[in-house]
């Protein structure tokens, strides 16, 4: 997918980019892959691939789900940026916060966000596990978003403490969803919440499978979730 297709595609979707706005998904691309070079920010560099896999991927999640209706986003261990700083450009109005707990990733997404002038973004070093637990940023988000970052019942409690009540955690996964769906239902009934719609699609071009989990939040999370950071993924709740 060439840039002049990206465009073209996110058009059909009602999403229509700006010069301005193109000029950023440029200048991210060229970032991406300048400092991949002196880290390990993705295996994928090749330009169509990027625009295809990184940042329509990424921005799939708006042609299910309104983004003009939310306003402050979480993204968990968004890595170089995936899905919220796509997200971040096609909707200016988005408060961004992303938290990753490698501080090489935080550097190059600050470096990322003054280069491209993005405002209202917030990079946290952190582990998610003790960021959910800080009175500061737990139940202040309407929308929680993680793409491929573990399995569901795990990526719900690193998450679900971070959706304020009747928020939107936005799951976003590839493969063997509903199984992961399955075996997380008590987790997400646990910590507060309730799938209320399930959208799969397929991406262009190469077909892959792509499924989106809108997890609305119906009440708050016991406070001892997310439990110490490594036992979520180690002890899921099941």
């Amino acid at each position: 997918m060439n840039p002049e297709q990206f465009q073209a595609k996110l058009a059909e979707a009602g999403i229509l980019l700006t010069e301005k706005q193109m000029r950023q998904f440029e200048r991210y691309y060229e970032l991406l892959v300048e400092w991949n070079e002196k880290m390990n920010l993705t295996a994928i560099t090749d330009k169509q691939e990027v625009y295809l896999k990184h940042f329509y991927d990424s921005i799939s999640a708006a042609f299910y789900v309104p983004f003009n209706e939310f306003t402050t986003v979480c993204d968990v261990g968004a890595g170089a940026g995936f899905p919220s700083l796509p997200l971040k450009i096609c909707f200016p109005h988005l408060e961004v916060s992303i938290v990753d707990s490698l501080n090489k990733r935080i550097t190059f997404l600050n470096h990322l966000a003054d280069e491209l002038k993005l405002t209202n973004v917030h990079f946290y070093h952190d582990r998610a596990e003790t960021f959910g637990q800080n009175k500061v940023h737990r139940e202040q988000f309407s929308l929680v978003t993680a793409r491929a970052v573990a399995r569901m019942s795990v990526l719900a409690e690193l998450c679900l403490p971070l959706v304020k009540k009747d928020g939107v955690f936005l799951a976003m996964k590839a493969q063997q969803a509903e199984q992961e769906l399955e075996i997380a239902k008590k987790a997400i009934a646990v910590l507060g919440g309730k799938v209320t719609e399930h959208f799969a699609f397929q991406l262009p071009a190469e077909n892959s499978e792509r499924n989106l989990y809108v997890i609305r939040k119906a009440k708050e999370t016991p406070k001892k979730y997310p439990r110490k950071a490594g036992l979520p993924n180690k002890q899921p709740i099941e």
